[in-house]
C-alpha cells in the first residue's frame, strides 16, 4: 500500500464539497510526474488532502476507490484520473508553514517539489504528519 498526498484549490473543490459530494473522481491533472503518481495509485490507498492557494493545508484525509482510468474531462487519453472518497477532517489542519519548519519533512515531496499536485508520502511521514495534526 502507497501513501499520497492530492491538492486542490479551494475555489474548484474544497474539502467541504468533497465531504458533501461523498466521493470524485480527481480529474484535471496535467502534469506527466503527477500522472505518473496517479497511474501508481491501488484502490485502497490512503491520502491527504491538501488546501493550496490560501492558507495552504494538509485538511482530511481520503481513501482511493478505484485506481487509474482516462480522464473524461481531457482530450488527450494519456491524461488518467482516479477516484477517491474522504476519510476525516485532520483534528487541526497541517499548514504548509508548520511542515516545511519541522526537520522531519525536509525530504517530504510536498517540500521539495511544491508546485507538484499529487505526490507519494512516506509511511514514516504519514505517521509523522498524523501525529503532528493530533490523531
Amino acid at each position: 500500500m502507497n501513501r499520497w498526498l492530492l491538492k486542490a484549490e479551494p475555489a474548484d473543490y474544497a474539502w467541504e464539497r468533497f465531504v458533501a459530494d461523498g466521493q470524485t473522481a480527481w480529474t484535471g491533472v496535467r502534469n506527466h510526474e503527477a500522472a505518473a503518481n496517479l497511474r501508481a495509485m491501488a484502490a485502497g490507498d490512503p491520502a491527504f488532502f491538501y488546501r493550496s492557494l490560501k492558507a495552504p493545508a494538509i485538511v482530511g484525509t481520503m481513501r482511493i476507490t478505484r485506481a487509474a482510468y482516462p480522464d473524461p474531462t481531457a482530450e488527450d487519453l494519456r491524461w488518467v484520473c482516479v477516484d477517491a472518497v474522504p476519510m476525516a477532517p485532520l483534528p487541526r489542519p497541517l499548514t504548509l508553514a508548520a511542515i516545511k519548519a519541522d526537520p522531519r519533512f525536509a525530504d517530504l515531496a510536498l517540500v521539495r517539489r511544491s508546485r507538484l499536485s499529487v505526490v507519494p508520502v512516506g509511511e514514516g511521514h504519514w505517521r509523522a504528519l498524523c501525529e503532528m495534526a493530533g490523531g
